[in-house]
């Protein structure tokens, strides 16, 4: 009788796509997870294929529709579903594409705070000693700050109406929208960068210690792999959804300084200028007040939501 018994291969390691499918379908176990990522996606495809919506023009002015309220048609029998603001703009339209500029800019904010944020954390969890002093005290200086007193500083010593923001404006020929925007990356990321580092750094402290990272140093990997390839990747749990939850406070507050006129310039539609606009005339301009706030409340309720059910994922693996 033969000594050779079947080997039996080993499983291969499921594939990105494998593990995507994977994680849906505990997220559709999830019955609040489901509902956030249900807003989130509505509001993703609207920023996105806004383009091809049969919508009016976001800027477009009409003369003689100015306020009006919803379900109302103009002098051209032109339907204003959630009625126009106090220039004839129609508010259906600008809400929509608003949902593209405040995603954009957000998603943008969010990425660039934590990657730096990643890189400051695993480098002073990992090396420690000087690094780590060096880092946690830049962090700290930041962290001593009140973040919206952060954020105006910011914002109003190098914005548009600056003599820094008015020369790359008229000497460089900078579009504002690129300056204030880039402005607001910069200053959301001294603010959120941070808070990003402390977390990573606390979890790299307890990872480090793995079998598998004296494993990676017995061979010889350098510590950047190491950090980027071993350590980072193992802790994408609980920054994915500390990353949903930093989202929506990015978009709050870009909504936040739109509302105080220190966000993205006019025309463009920002929601927050839009809630702005409509507090200048109290009562009457509610509707304008009103449909980007629930815009702004159900994007952000879906964040919040999605990362309950990401944790609720997390814990079930």
């Amino acid at each position: 009788m033969s000594d050779v018994t079947a080997e039996t291969a080993a499983p291969a390691p499921p594939t990105g796509l494998k593990r995507l499918w994977k994680s849906i379908g505990l997220l559709r176990e999830s019955y609040v997870g489901m509902f956030g990522a249900v807003l989130v996606c509505f509001w993703v495809f609207i920023a996105v294929f806004v383009d091809l919506l049969p919508l009016q023009d976001p800027l477009a002015q009409t003369r003689g529709a100015q306020m009006l309220p919803m379900l109302t048609a103009d002098a051209k029998d032109v339907m204003h579903w959630m009625g126009t603001d106090d220039r004839g703009r129609d508010m259906l339209a600008r809400l929509m594409y608003g949902a593209r500029v405040v995603l954009f800019w957000s998603v943008l904010a969010t990425v660039v705070a934590y990657s730096i944020g990643m890189i400051m954390g695993v480098t002073a969890g990992y090396r420690g000693g000087w690094w780590d002093e060096i880092i946690s005290f830049i962090g700290n200086v930041f962290l001593a700050f009140p973040q919206i007193v952060l954020l105006l500083v910011i914002i109003t010593a190098f914005g548009p109406s600056s003599q820094l923001g008015i020369w790359m404006t008229n000497e460089l020929g900078l579009d504002k929208t690129l300056v204030s925007g880039s402005l607001i990356i910069i200053a959301i990321t001294f603010s959120t960068a941070p808070q990003v580092a402390r977390i990573v750094r606390g979890i790299v402290l307890d990872l480090k210690t793995r079998d598998y990272i004296a494993a990676a140093e017995v061979r010889g990997e350098s510590p950047l792999y190491i950090m980027l390839v071993e350590l980072l990747p193992n802790a994408r749990g609980p920054l994915i959804v500390d990353a949903c939850l930093r989202l929506g406070y990015v978009i709050i507050t870009i909504a936040l300084l739109g509302f105080l006129s220190l966000g993205l310039p006019p025309p463009d539609p920002d929601w927050g200028k839009m809630i702005s606009d409509g507090r200048q005339w109290g009562y009457n301009g509610l509707n304008m007040m009103l449909w980007p706030a629930l815009a702004i409340s159900s994007l952000v309720l879906g964040l919040n939501l999605l990362a309950d059910g990401l944790r609720e994922i997390s814990l079930r693996d």
